[in-house]
This record gives structure tokens, C-alpha cells and sequence, in this order.
């Protein structure tokens, strides 16, 4: 009684599996990611050239070209404070120059070395002598 039941189930996921990853059906979605993440890309594009000058654009360029975390950092700061409204006109190049050092202070790790002298003392070494 459940067999025909169980057998129809399978063959209906089967169809719903098969369907799913058609290699057609996956190349629409992948084309259709593509789309959004290039729609995404203009957005940002064209947020950035409202918001910075030319010169500070360009030094928004170099900095994603040699240090792409920093920059990633800073052009997503600066699209949230356009969102936000607390960029009023185009920032500049010293302006940007500001915000680029705010962040890396930001970024900086305070590193400490402890060094054990007592342990550096005991070294095993020195009782084969």
C-alpha cells in the first residue's frame, strides 16, 4: 500500500533534482548572478563618482591596487556614509587623505612581545657542560 505511494514520491524528486541541475538552467542562473553582480558594480560606480573628486577617485584606485582589504574597507565606508547623508558635496583628495588615515589608525594592531626572562635562564643546554 505505501510502495506506489513511497515510488511516486521518489519520482516526482527525481524530476524536481533533474530539473534543478539542468546544465541550461544553471547557466541562466550563473548568467543571471553575473547580471546582478555587474548591476551592483555600476551602483557603486556611479555613488563614488558623485561623492569623490577625481583626484580622490584615483587615489581610491591606487590604494584597491595595492592594498584591495584597505580599499574594500573604505570605498564600503564611504558608499554607507553616502547612504547616510553625511557626505554632503565631493570629497576631495585631502579629505579622502583624512579618512584614509582615521582608518588606518583603526586598522593598526598594537602588537606586545613579552619575553620570559626566567625561562631563557633555565635552559637545559647549559647543565651538559
Amino acid at each position: 500500500m505505501a510502495d506506489p505511494e513511497l515510488e511516486e514520491i521518489k519520482a516526482r524528486r527525481l524530476a524536481q533534482l533533474q530539473s534543478e541541475f539542468k546544465p541550461g538552467a544553471n547557466a541562466s542562473n550563473e548568467k543571471s548572478a553575473e547580471d546582478r553582480k555587474r548591476e551592483q558594480d555600476e551602483f557603486k560606480n556611479s555613488i563614488l563618482t558623485q561623492v569623490l573628486s577625481q583626484a580622490a577617485r584615483a587615489r581610491l584606485n591606487t590604494l584597491m591596487v595595492g592594498k584591495p582589504e584597505k580599499g574594500q574597507l573604505v570605498e564600503n565606508m564611504l558608499l554607507q556614509m553616502a547612504r547616510t547623508g553625511q557626505i554632503m558635496g565631493k570629497l576631495g583628495e585631502n579629505e579622502l587623505i583624512s579618512i584614509l588615515e582615521k582608518v588606518s589608525e583603526q586598522m593598526q594592531k598594537k602588537t606586545t612581545v613579552r619575553f620570559d626572562r626566567r625561562r631563557a635562564a633555565l635552559d637545559d643546554s647549559d647543565e651538559d657542560l
